[in-house]
């Protein structure tokens, strides 16, 4: 199995390590892209002097999204607590001006884990000084066996992600799907829909959000095949049942806007017009989720 050793700044470590409750995602920013598989394990070290292996987490989505957004898609799950701060932390890492519409690279992580001091675990034998990023290893070989071992001693069972295949031994590590949170949701459909409404085609993304189909509360479900990127406006209304969209991908808008607010023009202009879709199959709107959002959300 492939894990990664990443390093990673040390207010950001301590600013999550101390939530409460501990997060269920973080997003980790790095400047180097990371198309890794969902599940892959990270583990976080400090910068130098403090040369240690202090937590980790599950690679779940990598995208680059501009700060704003990324502000607004994890808040303090940055490891800042605000936007002025990400954009100064940020921009300590930067050669060139950093402003809220400069692009990051997000690594999102699922179900991470912050160790206190006494767990910290030394660098792996071969580090060297000049790795400013990360660096992969195998649980096959020698030096990331080791690693991963004293890893797994940390945790009185298998970490959640990772199945045991021996009774009584941790076996070969096998990599699970990672559960998507809210953050992973927003960039995820962002990128979906090409950074478009899937109605209007608007792309100022300031003004796109990630509508769930149906409430999480009901599916409790952040998958994207429960996601339609739209305009800020046609989802509030999307949530109150004045608009949806048919198993078949056509925008329906309800009579209800003209009867409760005597206008809705605009919106009756978009009526019956096929929504874009995302490429990937699995990201496509679930068409049973439509029909459930017709049937118990939607004004008729």
């Amino acid at each position: 199995m492939k894990f990664y050793v990443a390093v990673t700044d040390d207010a950001w470590f301590n600013n999550l390590r101390a939530m409460s409750p501990p997060p269920e995602e973080v997003n980790f920013w790095t400047g180097s892209a990371a198309n890794h598989e969902p599940g892959t394990p990270w583990l976080f070290k400090l910068h130098s002097p403090n040369n240690f292996i202090v937590g980790g987490g599950y690679f779940t989505y990598y995208t680059k999204m501009p700060l704003v957004i990324v502000w607004d898609a994890f808040g303090r799950l940055n490891g800042v607590d605000s936007l002025d701060t990400l954009k100064k932390a940020i921009g300590q890492y930067r050669d060139d001006s950093t402003s809220l519409t400069t692009s990051i690279g997000c690594a999102v992580l699922s179900q991470p884990f912050f160790w206190s001091r006494d767990q910290w675990l030394p660098a792996p034998e071969d580090w060297s000084p000049n790795i400013v990023t990360r660096k992969s290893y195998e649980t096959e070989d020698a030096v990331g066996a080791a690693v991963w071992r004293t890893v797994m001693d940390r945790f009185p069972k298998p970490v959640a992600p990772l199945r045991n295949s021996v009774t009584g031994g941790f076996g070969k590590p096998q990599l699970v799907r990672p559960r998507l949170n809210q953050g992973a949701f927003r960039l995820m459909v962002t990128d979906a829909y090409h950074r478009r409404c899937a109605v209007t085609g608007e792309k100022a993304l300031p003004a796109l959000e990630a509508a769930h189909i149906m409430p999480f509360a009901e599916v409790q479900t952040h998958e994207v095949s429960n996601g339609l990127l739209l305009r800020a406006d046609i989802h509030r209304l999307f949530d109150l049942g004045y608009v949806t969209v048919a198993p078949d991908y056509r925008f329906l808008v309800s009579k209800a806007i003209r009867d409760e607010f005597t206008n809705g023009r605009d919106y009756y202009g978009l009526n019956g017009r096929t929504i874009a879709l995302p490429e990937t199959p699995s990201t496509v709107p679930d068409p049973a989720l439509l029909e459930r959002h017709i049937s118990t959300i939607f004004r008729g």
